[in-house]
């Protein structure tokens, strides 16, 4: 199995105009239909948020963390346990509780300091698609399929969503495919951070514990005893 250190070293040589190719290939316009800020079958909306994102949303609107964000229940059993991940806050509605009617649409009410995985929606890169030694070719799959591959990078995969097969100016692709690159670069730094940081006895007393990349945390973001974080190490040094 590829270490995360490896998958890291790819994410970084992300070839930005093939995915930005790829990105034109399928296509995407918003809508402003509001789909992926909503709950779906009685399932809560879900959009992963990383603590620096959480604490740029409790500045940006003067909100506590756990108005911004929650623990992500897998992991979790009836709301008791671990889990290795935040999420976006829901509303009453189990909808983004960031999500705001506007004129004919939604809007993003903290559009400005919205997370890397709402920037990026409806793109994900999955390096897994190819692995390190993989020789095949690029090529486009098809918008049926909602994929792109992107030779030996990895492959831009489109999700679910009603923008999809609309054209989109290149300058716009570019900017995603940065965006998406960066988003996957920070997903595996922090998926390293958490390995570094975890620590299975840390929280045993707590009714509910999210190990996250800077440690063990409560659900209303307050750290529990263990390890410090390299950012709480360099912050107690300055």
């Amino acid at each position: 199995m590829e270490s995360l250190e490896s998958a890291l070293e790819r994410a970084e040589a992300l070839d930005l105009d093939s995915l930005a190719d790829s990105i034109q290939a399928i296509g995407f316009e918003c809508t402003r239909c509001g789909r992926c800020c909503t709950g779906e079958a009685e399932e809560p909306h879900t959009a992963t948020i990383f603590p620096g994102e959480v604490r740029d949303l409790e500045s940006a609107t003067g909100e506590p963390w756990d108005a911004v964000a929650r623990p992500i229940p897998f992991g979790l059993d009836e709301g008791r346990g671990a889990t290795f991940e935040w999420a976006l806050q829901t509303d009453e509605c189990e909808d983004c509780r960031f999500l705001v009617q506007h004129g004919d649409g939604t809007a993003c009410g903290a559009y400005k300091n919205r997370p890397l995985i709402c920037q990026t929606y409806p793109f994900s890169v999955d390096l897994a698609a190819f692995g390190p030694d993989d020789e095949s070719g690029a090529g486009f799959s098809g918008v049926d399929h909602q994929e792109a591959v992107v030779e030996r990078n990895g492959a831009i995969r489109a999700h679910e969503c009603p923008g999809l097969g609309r054209e989109i100016e290149r300058e716009r692709a570019q900017e995603l495919a940065r965006v998406l690159r960066e988003r996957t670069i920070r997903e595996l730094e922090e998926a390293i951070a958490v390995r570094e940081q975890y620590d299975p006895a840390v929280g045993d007393a707590e009714p509910v514990v999210v190990h996250d990349s800077e440690g063990a945390k409560r659900p209303d973001g307050t750290p529990i005893r263990g390890r410090p974080s390299s950012a709480q190490s360099a912050e107690g040094g300055e």
